[in-house]
């Protein structure tokens, strides 16, 4: 009798088992270019934290991965994608930022492979503990057997040759104080990490502030480009991600600025209305609230610091 109740038991559990898999579908984006389009929602046990845009590029000398995903099974199925496309290894993996969207499937890949920023794997050694148990509570069973693996090859602002495609490196700040955007310009294909959102609010727990995010997000679209792989959304051909990043976060300095001059609370600011010309842009009522939190005391000391003093 015991022996059936643990194989109906063992029965049981195989759809909840079989649910957590990551049905990751590359789009060929360019010659040798493949882009994995996430969701554009927050973590969650239902997506499994596939809310992120991950790359490769298979040049002759090897794939070039941009971006691991969330989770060590995102990054043996972004792996086993490879795979099927191509039986070239994977020689380089550029992580954009330390965030753990980007930077958690880093186990699925050869160590010698894995490169960064020198900043950025300062953030992710500095955060990547509290990450991990963040995401352990959002995402649940989908982190299983998940470790932070450190980048163990250096990046810098520059050239970079692989096989027959030649990429250009730059170091922004922005979004967390060390991003990478990569351009292949072989194929001309920008891949902006997290510095460019699609369709999706932007978050903020790490940004310097609205006003540097601004001004580089300016140096960002001098770039020629062909397409633009945003770190999250869809990908565009032309400046409609920059002209909409550039209106929301007007936006939302302007809303920031003025409530602290009013001596509105972070809760007063929190309930603010988005407004309609943004109803394409996800989760923006959720994002605001996070960025009130993060960014408004700044908003607040810099208006106490206006008042005259008596």
């Amino acid at each position: 009798m015991t022996r059936w109740c643990l194989i109906l038991l063992a029965v049981m559990a195989l759809p909840a088992q079989a649910a957590l898999r990551y049905h990751l579908e590359p789009k060929q984006i360019a010659p040798d270019t493949w882009m994995v389009e996430g969701k554009t929602e927050n973590f969650s046990k239902e997506n499994g934290g596939n809310i992120v845009n991950t790359a490769f590029i298979v040049t002759d000398a090897g794939v070039v991965v941009i971006d691991t995903g969330p989770s060590l099974q995102y990054g043996d199925a972004l792996h086993d994608a490879i795979r099927k496309i191509t039986d070239k290894p994977v020689t380089h993996v550029l992580i954009t930022h330390h965030h753990p969207d980007h930077a958690f499937g880093n186990q699925a890949f050869p160590e010698r492979s894995l490169s960064a920023l020198p900043e950025t794997t300062a953030l992710l050694e500095r955060d990547g503990e509290a990450f991990s148990d963040n995401m352990y509570r959002m995402i649940g069973d989908w982190m299983r057997g998940t470790q932070v693996v450190l980048p163990t090859q250096e990046l810098a602002p520059g050239p970079l040759i692989v096989g027959n495609h030649t990429f250009q490196l730059w170091g922004f700040t922005g979004h967390t104080g060390a991003d990478l955007v990569i351009l292949d310009k072989t194929t001309g294909t920008l891949f902006a990490g997290d510095m460019v959102f699609y369709n999706r609010a932007i978050t903020t727990p790490q940004s310097p502030g609205l006003n540097v995010w601004q001004q580089e997000l300016d140096l960002l679209a001098e770039i020629p480009f062909e397409r633009l792989v945003p770190g999250h959304g869809p990908m565009v051909t032309d400046d409609r991600a920059f002209r909409q990043m550039h209106a929301y976060m007007t936006w939302l300095d302007a809303l920031f600025k003025s409530s602290a001059n009013r001596g509105l609370t972070a809760n007063e600011v929190m309930r603010t209305p988005i407004p309609g010309r943004f109803d394409s842009i996800a989760e923006a009522s959720y994002e605001l609230i996070r960025s009130t939190t993060h960014l408004y005391p700044r908003y607040e000391q810099a208006a106490l610091r206006m008042l005259p003093e008596e």
